[in-house]
């Protein structure tokens, strides 16, 4: 199984709150709910192609339990049976079972561990959505094999980003760019052979 990250972020690299403002408040942030205006059905389109091939969602605690929260009670969306039915696999050291949503695994002990075991599986793309501590998490271990960014036309000029200061080191290899009619680019990026962990 391939691990592949999934995320909405700013020009600025912000990826906190993009759904609803009520969804991330940490730090006063106060832009929550910035992407939806920026929807449409280049967006939609790619975003089920990717949840089409997925052999399960991968989430920190904060993305599950929002997930969790949310996505049940929003009948009328076509996204909401596709999640429900998804296998949810959840990093935590807090959580414990039985989790609120079907289909959702705990994963013990050490989470790099447990998600690098679940690679050697066969099967569709594990996505992680969200849960920006685990990708940290998942990049200092190597592990991601894919980025989907959905680059938003948007500066917000604080808020948590996805590359934080202090991360490691990669390069990466741009492999397909789509642009949306809301002025959005969807760019895949895998890692680039030249990639090295020594910081240059």
């Amino acid at each position: 199984m391939r691990i592949v990250v999934t995320n909405h972020v700013t020009l600025d690299g912000v990826m906190q709150a993009p759904g609803r403002p009520d969804e991330d408040p940490r730090d006063g942030f106060e832009h929550g709910g910035w992407e939806p205006p920026y929807g449409d059905e280049v967006m939609g389109s790619k975003m089920a192609e990717g949840m089409a091939r997925t052999g399960g969602l991968l989430l920190g605690r904060r993305t599950y339990l929002d997930f969790a929260g949310f996505w049940p009670e929003q009948r009328d969306n076509p996204f909401t049976p596709v999640l429900d039915r998804a296998q949810k696999y959840v990093a935590s050291r807090t959580l414990t079972e039985p989790l609120p949503w079907a289909n959702s695994t705990l994963l013990r002990g050490d989470a790099t561990k447990a998600i690098a075991a679940l690679k050697e599986r066969p099967g569709g793309d594990l996505v992680v959505l969200g849960s920006g501590v685990l990708v940290r998490s998942l990049m200092r271990a190597g592990l991601v094999d894919e980025w989907v960014l959905t680059i938003h036309p948007l500066v917000l000029g604080s808020g948590r980003r996805l590359f934080a200061d202090g991360g490691p080191y990669a390069a990466l290899e741009l492999v397909d760019a789509t642009p949306t009619t809301t002025g959005v680019v969807i760019a895949t990026y895998r890692p680039a052979e030249s990639t090295r962990g020594d910081g240059g």
